[in-house]
């Protein structure tokens, strides 16, 4: 196998954390886009509901300001007041003179100024604290995020992993795609996945996807020495998370089992088996496609047996059961392990997704 496989020790044994305000660029989570249209027409709206409050409140309180003649206020007054005021321009034509106005200009439309300033420059501002946002989402995803799924490589193999779990029901936030190719990673951010960039070989990437506490880990690289030294790594930081690698050599297998992968699926032995198949039995492919594809026909499926269960024949349930996991062995239907369910079983079973 090409490549060399070298460990990296630490004095430690543990990558200490990172802070979060490092991590920009490197950890991205994904967030609602909002046009720019939209978001400049919601701070119009704003700065328009704001100087209808100061028009408002100068109108009522109208009696305690003049003009430099001396005369009361009209409405059009106070609109000119308010705007004004708001914008800090202050030609001095208008004054509150009493107590109670010049109260009300101190308590109210003052307020009403700096939020009115504020608005107006909230896009410069959003401009500015757009790094701060994101640290605070990722702090924020680091806190929560639990029993999730870590798919490291997004090339054809990961795509189609992480459409097939989308397909079958994990949502986007659980998903957590490591790849080192920047686009390749801005390709799973416009999926609205959380991405995480760097060298999956690396600790400290691995535990900025969170795969101490991820419940599975899929390894879909192009090279069997990566994905390697990915699952060494993986199975490092987390001795309860499920590994499941992809391997493009069979001789491989081997190796993977016992860097700590529960599974590995060889693509391209696979691949071959299915084309050979298909030369003579078109038909089976098929139906072995329908079997992978979980959005319609039939697909496979994995439940505990019910207490009610306990005892009968697998071949008397209603579901088609094809082999049955007991005691961490995968057995077959048909054998003499398997006349009768026994408790703890876990079913292998094809369900009608289109029913």
């Amino acid at each position: 196998m090409a490549g060399s496989l070298r460990a990296r020790p630490s004095r430690s044994g543990r990558t200490p954390e990172r802070p979060a305000f490092t991590l920009v660029g490197t950890v991205r989570v994904p967030h609602v886009f909002v046009s720019p249209t939209w978001e400049i027409a919601r701070r119009i709206a704003y700065a328009i509901v704001v100087l209808t409050a100061a028009v408002v409140v100068v109108y009522i309180g109208r009696s305690g300001f003049q003009d430099t003649q001396g005369n009361s206020l009209s409405l059009m007054d106070c609109i000119y007041y308010a705007s004004v005021s708001l914008s800090t321009t202050g030609y001095g034509d208008i004054s509150p003179v009493t107590p109670g106005a010049r109260a009300l200009n101190a308590l109210v439309i003052t307020p009403l100024r700096i939020l009115f300033l504020i608005i107006l420059v909230g896009t410069t501002l959003a401009a500015l604290t757009e790094n701060s946002r994101q640290v605070h989402r990722i702090q924020r995803w680091r806190r929560r995020v639990r029993n999730h799924y870590v798919v490291v490589g997004y090339g054809t193999k990961g795509r189609t992993a992480v459409d097939a779990m989308i397909s079958d029901g994990i949502a986007l936030s659980e998903i957590v795609v490591v790849d080192v190719a920047r686009s390749v990673i801005d390709a799973a951010g416009r999926q609205g996945l959380v991405t995480v960039q760097g060298t999956a070989s690396r600790s400290d990437v691995l535990r900025l996807a969170g795969v101490q506490r991820a419940s599975a880990v899929v390894i879909a690289t192009d090279r069997d020495d990566t994905a390697v030294l990915i699952t060494l790594t993986a199975r490092q930081l987390s001795g309860t998370a499920r590994i499941v690698v992809a391997a493009r050599e069979v001789e491989n297998t081997h190796l993977l089992r016992q860097s700590g992968a529960d599974t590995v699926v060889v693509s391209a032995e696979t691949a071959g088996r299915l084309l050979g198949v298909a030369r003579t039995t078109p038909n089976v492919v098929e139906m072995i496609d329908d079997l992978l594809t979980p959005e319609e026909g039939f697909a496979m499926a994995e439940r505990n047996i019910t207490p009610e269960e306990a005892g009968v024949s697998p071949r008397s349930l209603t579901d088609l059961v094809v082999g049955i996991e007991r005691d961490g062995r995968l057995l077959r239907v048909g054998t003499a392990d398997v006349d009768v369910l026994r408790g703890g079983d876990r079913l292998l079973y094809l369900r009608n997704v289109s029913g």
